[in-house]
């Protein structure tokens, strides 16, 4: 019976530990938003509007992001902060890269061509 117990109480232990992490991390992010898409963020609307402030596809983190069944024209607005870009790349892995799209800024653009993106301080 001790043993249950224990075991019980590490596990309802371990439970609020993750419970608490998840917490903290899903608070770092800033709240604000514009058209839907949080400070901070890369996002994606089908088609040459705002989708309802609906972005079907969202991005955070720099680094670069291959893409999958992204064709016709998507609205891109770059929502990141400090000054960061955004770049559209014909090849997989930022390979063949165009232009900067600058923090604040949104373009309407064919996706068909494009097979990935770069985020970039």
């Amino acid at each position: 019976m001790r043993r249950t117990l224990k075991t019980a109480a590490a596990l309802a232990l371990a439970v609020g530990a993750f419970t608490t992490v998840g917490a903290t991390t899903a608070s770092a992010r800033p709240a604000d938003s514009s058209h839907g898409c949080p400070s901070g963020d890369v996002c994606f609307y089908p088609g040459a509007g705002w989708n309802n402030d609906q972005p079907t596809s969202t991005y955070y983190r720099y680094g670069t992001y291959n893409l999958s069944n992204m064709y016709g024209t998507y609205r891109i607005f770059n929502n990141q902060t400090g000054g960061a870009t955004m770049r559209t790349c014909t090849g997989y892995n930022g390979a063949g890269c165009q232009g900067y799209l600058p923090a604040g800024w949104y373009i309407d653009k064919d996706m068909t061509p494009i097979n990935s993106i770069t985020l970039e301080p």
